[in-house]
């Protein structure tokens, strides 16, 4: 009687090894599509209390984050609305009747930018007053495209 050892070829080997690539390329995809997608979601959120507390800014001063006048929000945009020069985080003194901080987060999106107001945002041909994030890309400052993730503020 003969010993029969058995093993797997390479050509085996090699096919086995080709399918879970295969299979590791999809997962690795499928993951960063559902991580950019948390991030918008998280933008969206983060910029729903933004919203309102740029809003309650000019309740209480009368002006927005670019030192405007609530009724007239004029055509200035602030890029970063962290510093106290906005008026969400702090006051350096030109605001009055200031109650704040109105927000106490990072002000930085889930990329790492920072959030802007911008009272002459186009939306569909029409300019309105938004705060927002640059989006994925990070592609900004008056140069608007399809990921830019924003919340209206005269609803």
């Amino acid at each position: 009687m003969k010993n029969k050892k058995s093993a797997f070829t390479l050509v085996e080997i090699m096919v086995v090894i080709g399918c879970l690539s295969l299979l590791a390329a999809l997962g690795s995809v499928a993951v960063q599509k559902s991580i950019r997608n948390a991030r918008v979601k998280q933008a969206g959120a983060e910029l729903e209390i933004l919203a309102t507390a740029v809003l309650q800014l000019a309740w209480d001063t009368g002006r927005m984050p670019n030192k405007a006048l609530r009724t007239n929000q004029g055509s200035v945009e602030i890029w970063n609305i962290s510093p106290d020069a906005a008026g969400l985080t702090g006051n350096d003194g030109s605001y009055s009747n200031w109650k704040g901080p109105y927000y106490e987060g990072t002000a930085l999106d889930p990329w790492g930018k920072p959030y802007f107001y911008d009272p002459d945002y186009r939306v569909n041909g029409v300019m309105r007053p938004v705060i927002g994030s640059f989006g994925p890309n990070g592609t900004g400052r008056n140069r608007y495209d399809a990921d830019d993730i924003y919340v209206l503020l005269d609803n």
